[in-house]
């Protein structure tokens, strides 16, 4: 069994969405003046690659303390689908996927892999990045899936500032995970994924740490 790092590296310098603070770490504590050293980090909890709650959208929807954790280890599908500036994944690039590979089972977590991830350093990342169509995330509820990620900063095209695909899966109480890293090194189209978010009260998402298990 290979473990693959899907998760990007937070730092100072990790480009964040529009709006959101830089993460910022504090040297609290150290070794010379108090025998262990210590940070504060200041920073989203959407920085980097990380989980949305449906609370996110949602009202009333599930936060990300209240997420059962069998929700978070599963088999994934993986879709490898190449989409640039401001294309979107369609209901039938899915279906396409499906007559080749079979169908997606209602429940499962699914992840698209568009190789948009190599453009986080430039300012388009952020503006143009490819997304669901809202055809794809109304296709994706109907089978009651369980998580959707990508390897784009946001589920939605970068141009779609009112949120659509989030509203629509928020509303079905999938789950979103957006900005995951080295989906080129896993080969097959099945996979176990492992996405572990802070169990922060009340929160909206979480940065994560998320993990392929391949043979």
């Amino acid at each position: 069994m290979k473990i693959i790092d899907l998760t990007l590296t937070i730092s100072e310098k990790i480009p964040t969405f529009p709006g959101s603070p830089q993460p910022n770490f504090i040297n609290w504590e150290s070794i010379e003046k108090d025998g262990y050293n210590l940070e504060l980090l200041f920073l989203s909890t959407h920085t980097g690659t990380h989980i949305d709650a449906p609370y996110h959208f949602v009202k009333k929807g599930q936060k990300i303390d209240q997420i059962v954790t069998k929700r978070l280890v599963t088999e994934a599908v993986l879709i490898k689908i190449r989409k640039g500036s401001d294309q979107a994944i369609s209901k039938t690039d899915i279906q396409k996927f499906e007559k080749k590979f079979g169908k997606i089972d209602d429940g499962s977590t699914i992840i698209f892999h568009t190789g948009w991830q190599k453009n986080l350093n430039k300012k388009s990342y952020f503006s143009k990045n490819p997304g669901l169509a809202v055809s794809a995330a109304k296709y994706l509820a109907s089978k009651k899936i369980n998580l959707v990620g990508i390897d784009s900063p946001s589920i939605d095209l970068g141009k779609d500032g009112k949120f659509s695909v989030h509203h629509v899966l928020a509303k079905s109480g999938i789950l979103i995970v957006e900005n995951l890293a080295n989906l080129n090194k896993i080969n097959s189209e099945k996979f176990h994924l492992i996405v572990a978010p802070l169990k922060l009260k009340n929160a909206t998402g979480s940065p994560v740490r998320a993990m392929a298990l391949v043979d």
